[in-house]
Order: C-alpha cells, then structure tokens, then sequence
C-alpha cells in the first residue's frame, strides 16, 4: 500500500496487524516518533553544523530514512532483508532522492563505517546494538525502545537481564523506563570513552524515544555516571528519595511511616532527560507537513517546562491515598506554589506533575481549606 507521510510517499507491505508478521515491519502508529525525529533532525543542524550523515540502522520500508534524505541529510540505509533493501530503494527513487542503501548486519555495519547521526528503532530492546552504535557515532545516537514492560519493572526479572539495572513498577512507571534506559545508555557508552547528554527524551504510549549528544572523552564518560543513582520508594505512603552512586544504600524503613515496603530501583539517570532549549528549538521546527503537529506542540511544551526531578506524581493516586477528590491541575498546582514550591506538569500524563516537595508537604498545601 501506498503511504503519504511529511510530504513524502512510500510503498510498504499491507499489514491489518500493525506489522506482526513475517513481512517488512511498519507501524503507522509511529508517526509522531518519526515526524519529532524529522524536527529534531532540523534542530539539531543549526546545533551541530558538521553534522551531515545519518544512518536509519535498522530501515525496514526505509519510511524514517527517507524523510531524512528529503530534509537534505546524506542517508543510509541499512537492513537485513532483501525485501527490506528493495522497498528502501524503490522509496527513494520514488521521491527522486538520493541515499546509500545496503543489505548489512546493522551491527556490523555500525562497527565498521563512522556517521555523525545514528538512528537505532529496532523491535523490542536496542540494547543488542547500543555498542555498536556507541563504537563510532560522532554526534547523535537516537534511540527507540518499545519493550515498555521491562523497562518500568512490570516484567522484572526481564528487565535486570537486559538492562544490568533494577526495576521497579510504581505509580510513575513511564519515568521508570525512560531512566532505566538512559541508565544502560550512559554505561554503554562510558565503556568507548563517550559522554551521553539527553537532549530530547519522552515516553509516548509502547514506546520510550530520547536523542543522545555526544561528547568523546573519558572525562564526558565519568560525568554520564556521575549523573547515575537509585531511587527508594515506599509501596504504603508514597514517599520517595534519591542518591547518587553505582552502589544502593537502601532504606530498612521508610521515613515518614516506618513501613518496611520500600523498593530501592536503579542504577537510573537522575540528571535531566531533556535540554528545554533544544527542546523549545525543535517545537519550532514543527510544522503543518507533519500529520501528528498538534500532538507535538502538546508534548514538546509540556517537556519544556518539565522540572528535571527522577520521579513524579499523579495527582489521581495521591488523592486516591488521603481519601479526597482530585481538583483540576490548574488550580491543584497552583497552591503548591503559593506554599513556596516548585511545581510543573509533565508529558507523563494529563494528572502528573513534579514538584521537589515531599508526599506531606504535597497533601498539606493542596488541602481544602
């Protein structure tokens, strides 16, 4: 069938499914993923001039790559299948663009050629080729993980296997997975002398996406782990706190009810997941070409604002606690301010917000006066 997507057109396997099968995966449903890719791609040329070669690592259609050959971007584009290889090839000549196209191990591939813009989407963890991509990227590695239930602890003996991290399900799940991935990412990468700086990151649906900068030094590396810690969490009264370091320092009882049900997760990336800047850059690069604008503007001003804290709340379950209805966020954000703190949404969900204050100066400052 026939796809029109960022002023592009390519061909790609009918697949009812959503691409569960044996033919050339494509997911409509990453539309958003691929048109925010496109306006950080934009971005991120006026950050990084040099910058001219991408690689679409794992091309499938070729749909990711393609638009990145329209916005002038040398591309290549690499997959395992020969039909994967010619859908790419016929999608290109289709838009009368040029690109390198090869039928290549990504891993290989990746180990062996240098690009400035590497673009890892693969089905499930990319922790298979995050080595690789960290071997010889010199500026941007982008990442897509879909395997959400690993991530956020939900599956978490998968989780520690893939990740060499400890996962924990609580009620700020998604920010669970989007850490626990940075966590490995910075790891991965500390092991060939490179610093990771997330410059965009969010957790949208199945899937976590974040655009790693790169700095190669030994140096940078140490900085990346320096922003790695744990989280201790209490399953009864909600509180929570962190630290930083490799090695976990556990709570026996939790500090403000002396439960004993305190889960200790990480290594996780406490530092921030997005520069507000960058991030604000990018929403200017969004424009009425892209099918999924609207969602964009939504999430990418809600990111901006985003405090850079490793946790979050939702106002719906902490209301759920005390035994009282919630309030509109507006109105429940605001008073938390007017008692002196911090407090800003997040992309997380439409009842999630953070704020540095704790569980009881949270249900003090919003209390019906």
């Amino acid at each position: 069938m026939r796809v029109s997507e960022g002023g592009i057109e390519v061909e790609v396997p009918e697949q009812p499914d959503e691409g569960i099968g044996d033919e050339v995966f494509f997911n409509p449903v990453q539309e958003l993923n691929r048109d925010l890719t496109v306006a950080t791609l934009r971005a991120y040329r006026d950050r990084e001039p040099r910058a001219e070669y991408y690689l679409d690592a794992m091309a499938a259609s070729g749909i990711r790559g393609v638009r990145a050959a329209a916005e002038g971007w040398n591309v290549t584009l690499a997959d395992i299948d020969e039909e994967a290889i010619d859908l790419c090839r016929e999608n290109l000549a289709r838009n009368d663009l040029d690109g390198e196209v090869v039928q290549r191990d990504a891993n290989a591939l990746m180990h062996e050629e240098v690009f400035d813009v590497v673009d890892i989407d693969p089905f499930g963890s990319p922790i298979p080729f995050a080595d690789a991509a960290f071997a010889n990227t010199r500026d941007l590695v982008c990442v897509t993980a879909t395997d959400t239930a690993p991530l956020c602890g939900a599956h978490f003996h998968s989780g520690v296997r893939k990740y060499s991290a400890v996962p924990r399900n609580t009620d700020y799940h998604a920010e669970m997975g989007v850490r626990i991935l940075l966590s490995a990412m910075a790891r991965t990468a500390a092991r060939y002398d490179a610093g990771v700086t997330p410059i965009l990151t969010h957790a949208t649906s199945h899937y976590v996406r974040t655009y790693l900068e790169l700095d190669h030094s030994a140096t940078d590396a140490n900085a990346a782990i320096d922003q790695l810690g744990h989280v201790y969490h209490c399953e009864d009264c909600l509180y929570r706190e962190h630290d930083e370091g490799l090695i976990a320092d556990p709570l026996d009882v939790c500090p403000e009810c002396e439960s004993e049900r305190v889960l200790a997760a990480g290594p996780l990336w406490l530092g921030p997941t997005h520069d507000a800047d960058f991030v604000a850059e990018v929403r200017e690069e969004c424009d009425e070409s892209m099918g999924t604008a609207s969602k964009i503007e939504r999430l990418l001003e809600d990111l901006e604002g985003e405090l850079h804290l490793p946790t979050h709340y939702d106002q719906h379950r902490l209301c759920k606690e005390w035994g009282r209805s919630a309030s509109g966020m507006d109105e429940f954000l605001g008073r938390l301010r007017d008692a002196g703190f911090e407090a800003s949404r997040t992309h997380y969900g439409g009842t999630t917000f953070k704020t540095p204050a704790t569980v009881e100066d949270i249900r003090e400052a919003t209390r019906d006066s």
